[in-house]
């Protein structure tokens, strides 16, 4: 077994974990907006934008960490986010010379897990963000086949929820500390391979199968 600990000094008090997912989702939608938005904040559909962002790149780091947190207690471990502010700061200064880079925060267990269940909790994250990739994917591939009229910010949402949810997925699979890819590697390659291929599929092959802008 495994032993996780948090990082001495890393919580002082009782964290409030709400305003910790708060920072994380809004700090990473509004850095992608600038980076949506060509780093011109003062454009007109800035503000739709930054909606959108919101519903897209916001809500899928925090289902990302959710995730986490959800499946580590229900090992029976002390889990909580913390938001790391100095990267979301980063993120957001980073975002206007247009490169957009998701670093909201962690998941912080503590208790004993094996090394299976260190694997699964970090699995947990790109799997709900591959599960959400393939929930507006089939919402497009609807809207496609019934040739559903939808209004272009409706459109942008569903193919920008897509995009970020796969590559993010796939993103947090790469193979080396911190990412989850690390703990899923040392926890078993197979489900490490059969997970990174799936992402594959989802960011590079069934956008131009399905003709997804």
């Amino acid at each position: 077994m495994r032993q996780f600990s948090f990082t001495p000094g890393e919580f002082t008090g009782r964290l409030d974990e709400r305003m910790e997912f708060i920072k994380a989702g809004a700090g990473t939608a509004l850095a992608y907006a600038i980076f949506f938005s060509g780093g011109n904040i003062f454009q007109s559909d800035f503000f739709r934008n930054l909606l959108i962002a919101m519903f897209t790149a916001g809500l899928a780091v925090v289902i990302h960490e959710y995730a986490h947190r959800l499946l580590a207690r229900s090992y029976g471990a002390d889990a909580y986010f913390k938001a790391n502010d100095g990267m979301l700061v980063m993120s957001i200064l980073i975002a206007f010379a247009s490169f957009f880079v998701a670093a909201p925060g962690a998941v912080y267990p503590r208790g004993f897990l094996s090394q299976q269940r260190i694997g699964m909790v970090a699995l947990a994250g790109p799997a709900s963000n591959f599960l959400l990739a393939g929930i507006f994917m089939a919402i497009f591939i609807v809207l496609s086949i019934t040739q559903t009229p939808v209004p272009i910010f409706w459109r942008i949402l569903i193919i920008m929820a897509y995009d970020i949810n796969a590559w993010l997925g796939l993103f947090n699979l790469i193979p080396i500390a911190p990412f989850d890819g690390e703990k899923i590697w040392r926890w078993n390659r197979v489900v490490f391979g059969i997970t990174v291929a799936l992402g594959v599929l989802l960011v590079f092959v069934l956008p131009r199968m399905l003709g997804l802008p």
